[in-house]
């Protein structure tokens, strides 16, 4: 989820550097057709390869409902950040947005969260890849957490080597998911059987909740739809085509792929790997083996960006000198350690398991968008006012089904809230100039 600084096109990259107000380097303008790829990449990324299958182990088939109840808030986040983006301009970032209308404090409160949410997510984003290897090597839950140790492992060195994704790698990276996608749903086709779909709720209704709560890691992104109004050439009418073209081809992938896994896979949908059961079916033994590539592959990518993004939103949180530097610095390298060791040490000790572990970043996420949205309320207008609103219900709505994590996003935001750390005041720049001042930590 996250630009994540310098890495604009990608899941992660866009999501962290672009949210916490840092500006692009590379501030060409935009087409149409590339401004919808960028945004398509920060939607997709490596949860795709594990949330239909735990969905469908939550709730059965009923867990199509909850990826298009999703859907319908996606297109609304859409529009309220693209309404902030407009109104306050694209520098601002969540936690800018939050404070404009919500206050200093609750803007560095969403920063935080946002920040938590990334050193939480990137042990797990690891362990879907390790999943996946495990799951190829014939390996079970042990292999798992060792093969998402080691890509963790991995990963950190690389960044501490200064190695960093580039954004031809990531859109790369999600041009050959799509591609995997769509052999698996289409491959798969001939599978499929009516009969999967009963029964329909087998957990009860209140399982679409729950399944909600762990899918909305995937809808993670539309925040980087702020930054890219200044890149546009012409906003007001590249916007609205940006937004429905990404908004068009996430649905239909997220769709497809979901009703595929329930129509081909029945009983076996509730699956660790859904893509590489699915492309067993599509093409036969080569599928899991493409699939687990593909899964390494965006493992490694996805979490270098967490790492560089999360360094360059705490340095924007902090005010301090060295915002401008997107290199991860060492107490967050060794809060990704930690995190890494406290969650899948868990899940190795059967004290969590990865629907657990998945509504941890999920929650924190949850909790940015609901401190933009309320904030929506108070600085939109007309129509975006109104989608700021329902927005604002939903996200409640599903957050009521986050469980014991809901409690870390509490902790967080109120550390955050109550902090008062000393402020290294900066020189003001044209780059930091916007219509909304940033938090003050």
């Amino acid at each position: 989820m996250l630009d994540h600084s310098g890495h604009i096109c990608h899941r992660v990259p866009v999501r962290f550097a672009h949210s916490c107000g840092m500006s692009n380097a590379s501030p060409q303008a935009l087409s149409s057709t590339r401004g919808a790829a960028m945004y398509i990449g920060a939607l997709l990324g490596p949860s795709l390869l594990l949330l239909p299958g735990l969905a469908a182990e939550i709730a059965g088939p009923a867990s199509i409902l909850a990826w298009v109840g999703l859907l319908a808030l996606s297109g609304l986040l859409a529009w309220v950040f693209t309404a902030f983006g407009t109104r306050l301009g694209g520098g601002a970032g969540v936690a800018g947005y939050a404070a404009a209308g919500l206050g200093a404090r609750a803007g560095r409160a969403v920063g935080w969260c946002f920040l938590a949410g990334v050193i939480l997510g990137a042990p797990v984003v690891c362990l879907i890849g390790g999943t996946y290897v495990a799951a190829l090597l014939g390996g079970g839950p042990t292999m798992s957490l060792v093969a998402a140790a080691v890509l963790l492992a991995l990963v950190i060195a690389l960044t501490l080597g200064g190695a960093r994704s580039t954004t031809a790698v990531q859109l790369g990276l999600v041009a050959i998911l799509v591609v995997l996608v769509a052999v698996a749903v289409i491959g798969s086709a001939p599978a499929a059987r009516a009969a999967n779909w009963t029964p329909f709720a087998p957990h009860g209704w209140a399982s679409i909740g729950l399944a909600g709560s762990v899918l909305m890691l995937s809808f993670v992104g539309w925040e980087a739809i702020a930054p890219l109004v200044g890149r546009l050439r012409n906003p007001r009418t590249q916007l609205p085509r940006v937004i429905g073209v990404a908004f068009a081809v996430t649905a239909v992938i997220y769709l497809a792929l979901s009703t595929a896994t329930i129509s081909a896979l029945g009983a076996r949908a509730a699956s660790s790997v859904p893509l590489a059961d699915l492309l067993r079916v599509a093409v036969g033994a080569a599928g899991p083996v493409a699939a687990t590539i593909a899964a390494v592959a965006l493992t490694l990518a996805a979490t270098n960006a967490y790492l560089s993004g999360a360094a360059a939103l705490a340095a924007e949180l902090r005010m301090s000198r060295r915002a401008a530097d997107p290199g991860p610095a060492w107490w967050l390298q060794l809060a990704i350690i930690g995190a890494g060791v406290l969650l899948l040490g868990g899940a190795a000790a059967g004290v969590v398991n990865t629907a657990q572990l998945v509504a941890i970043p999920t929650t924190l996420f949850l909790t940015v968008y609901l401190g933009c949205t309320a904030a929506g309320v108070r600085v939109l207008s007309g129509p975006a006012r109104i989608a700021a609103a329902v927005a604002c219900s939903a996200v409640l709505g599903v957050l009521a089904f986050s469980g014991w994590a809901l409690l870390i996003a509490m902790l967080t935001a109120l550390g955050a809230y109550t902090w008062r750390p000393e402020v290294t005041p900066r020189p003001a720049t044209a780059s930091n100039d916007s219509a909304v001042d940033a938090p003050t930590p």
